[in-house]
């Protein structure tokens, strides 16, 4: 069954050059940081090689239509959104799993609701449990990553493993709280946020998080990978010259909506850049 969706339009905007094709009115519709609104992807639009598809869901605006279409959830994801007791917090929930479904669907050309999620196997060497990286059934080709925070969920999809990460920025993050934080990190990481001035500490510590998360997520371990053990640096225009990343990933710092950090990890040969393309997505 194929699915379209007909009601949405306009292009993305590539990041690797700043470009985009249409008008400036579709520029600004879904502008503010969230990027430009564009069609669904159709299955010849699957990302391949460095390439990283990210889309953003700014989730308040969108939450009656995916409360609207909560039905193409599983029976796995219904469950978990029925346990949330906060009203925002389950709102959230289906709202980002709707439209990963939708994106899904998408890139397949098949009806949401039939996407079929699994786990793959934990990435942790001692670990042989299927609690790692979520993917599509019988689809090793096409690899994704979701991530939400507060009023914002991230999509990620590539052809090889992919990490994503979006985080919300806050200003009580500071003191005794962020130097906490920052001991938490890899002695490197540590080392390059306290040589920058003071004022850019926190910012510092969110880019790394951010693009930290992204890679434990992308090995398929999560935060039991070690936060300490993994250096991936701070964003490229806050990290010191030659700044490292674990071989065989590349990073990228993806352009956030205001009051957001975000990265992407993929599994890459080291030569190669990721080539961003980022996408507004909206479900009404």
């Amino acid at each position: 069954m194929t699915y379209t969706n007909p009601g949405v339009r306009h292009p993305a905007v590539d990041m690797a050059d700043g470009t985009a094709d249409g008008t400036a009115d579709d520029m600004a519709d879904g502008t503010n940081g969230w990027g430009p609104v564009r069609a669904l992807p159709r299955p010849e639009d699957r990302p391949s090689g460095a390439e990283v598809a990210v889309w953003l869901l700014r989730i308040p605006p969108s939450a009656a239509a995916a409360a609207a279409r909560a039905g193409m959830l599983d029976a796995r994801e219904s469950e978990r959104a029925a346990r949330f007791r906060d009203d925002t917090l389950r709102e959230r929930y289906v709202a980002s799993h709707v439209g990963l479904r939708v994106l899904l669907g998408a890139y397949l050309g098949i009806d949401p609701a039939e996407v079929e999620l699994i786990r793959e196997l934990c990435g942790m060497p001692d670990c042989d449990k299927p609690h790692g990286r979520p993917a599509v059934a019988g689809e090793p080709g096409l690899r994704f990553s979701l991530s939400h925070a507060e009023d914002a969920a991230m999509y990620a999809f590539a052809d090889a493993p992919v990490g994503a990460d979006i985080e919300a920025r806050n200003a009580r993050r500071g003191g005794k709280v962020l130097a906490g934080l920052i001991r938490q990190l890899h002695a490197d990481e540590r080392t390059a946020i306290e040589a920058l001035p003071e004022a850019l500490h926190e910012e510092a510590f969110l880019s790394c998080w951010v693009r930290k998360e992204a890679y434990l997520k992308g090995i398929g371990t999560g935060l039991p990978g070690g936060l300490r053990t993994h250096h991936v640096g701070l964003a490229d225009h806050l990290a010191p010259p030659g700044s490292a990343t674990p071989p065989g990933w590349s990073l990228a710092d993806v352009p956030a909506p205001p009051g957001y950090a975000a990265a992407v990890a993929l599994r890459t040969d080291d030569t190669a850049a990721v080539r961003l393309s980022v996408s507004a997505l909206r479900l009404w």
